[in-house]
């Protein structure tokens, strides 16, 4: 394991990380297991904003998707109905993305682990596994921590890399004054490094149109607050067990993050950060594999 991982890699582990009736929530004693209907559904955050989310499919456990930095939950196109097979389903836009508000004072990671966790609240879920691709992986572990006994398992798609690497403060600085300055003409070469070399060019140019014409001050905010977030402490505090379904592009320091929680990682070879555009069977696959190893009763996932 090299001792610096090059700014590329921290960067991208930085976005490690790219409405309908409201269902109400339900509050008397007797009901034993709400049933909420399929379908998009808007709730509220703690501070108000709007947060979009959509009922795919219903089960005993329940996954929820939460997608990477300046992506939505449309990036789950393709893991949806694979998952749907097996358990309920819940794709969640976190605020300032896709169909969710953006009026909010601080963009913060920690904020959107609250967009999530009133979903599952409002939704009134049991027995949740949160995955998350990119940024979404330390969201997840955010909801984990907001949600105990309600989580069961975090799992992290390209994302938690190594938990005590640290980046070159100079390097990380000049990137984000770049984004501060010009957001897209900095996005745009920084997307475009995350994909594997076998990507297609057209996927390539659409994800990073897409995530790069985003609104920029709320992506700048947010890899802002990433270069501060704690994740030793995240991972020490979510309570669960955590694995991930990584690429290959940048290494995966198994035995570091074994310091701090519960962990495991598959490793996925010769793709790049968007697993799910770039390799959807096999990410599917190692999903339902993991998921299933979570949440089924004598079938421990391996450490």
């Amino acid at each position: 394991m090299l001792n610096r991982i090059p700014l590329a890699l921290a960067l991208c582990a930085l976005i490690t990380a790219c409405s309908g009736p409201q269902v109400p929530e339900q509050t008397t004693e007797d009901v034993e297991a709400p049933v909420p209907a399929t379908g998009p559904v808007t709730f509220q955050a703690p501070d108000g904003v709007e947060i979009a989310a959509t009922v795919h499919s219903l089960g005993q456990v329940t996954v929820v998707l939460v997608h990477g930095w300046m992506c939505d939950q449309t990036y789950w196109e393709a893991q949806v109905p694979a998952l749907a097979e097996h358990f309920g389903v819940v794709t969640v836009d976190v605020a300032g993305h896709g169909l969710s508000g953006t009026d909010r004072q601080a963009w913060t990671i920690s904020s959107l682990g609250e967009d999530v966790a009133a979903v599952i609240t409002n939704l009134q879920l049991e027995n949740i596994v949160v995955v998350g691709h990119s940024m979404g992986g330390r969201v997840g572990l955010e909801v984990a921590r907001l949600k105990p006994g309600t989580v069961v398992g975090v799992i992290g798609v390209d994302t938690l890399q190594d938990a005590d690497h640290e980046p070159n403060p100079d390097e990380t600085e000049a990137f984000l004054g770049g984004l501060d300055q010009d957001f897209v003409a900095t996005c745009d070469p920084f997307v475009r490094s995350m994909f594997g070399e076998q990507a297609d060019q057209a996927l390539i140019d659409q994800v990073a149109t897409d995530m790069c014409n985003g609104p920029g001050e709320v992506g700048a905010a947010l890899l802002r607050d990433y270069v501060e977030y704690d994740l030793v402490a995240a991972l020490q505090g979510a309570g669960v067990p955590i694995r991930c379904v990584n690429a290959d592009l940048w290494p995966t320091n198994v035995e570091t993050n074994r310091k701090h929680a519960d962990f495991d990682a598959v490793i996925l070879p010769g793709y790049g950060h968007f697993l799910m555009q770039e390799a959807p069977d096999e990410l599917n696959l190692a999903l339902i594999e993991t998921v299933t190893s979570m949440t089924t009763e004598g079938h421990p996932t391996p450490n």
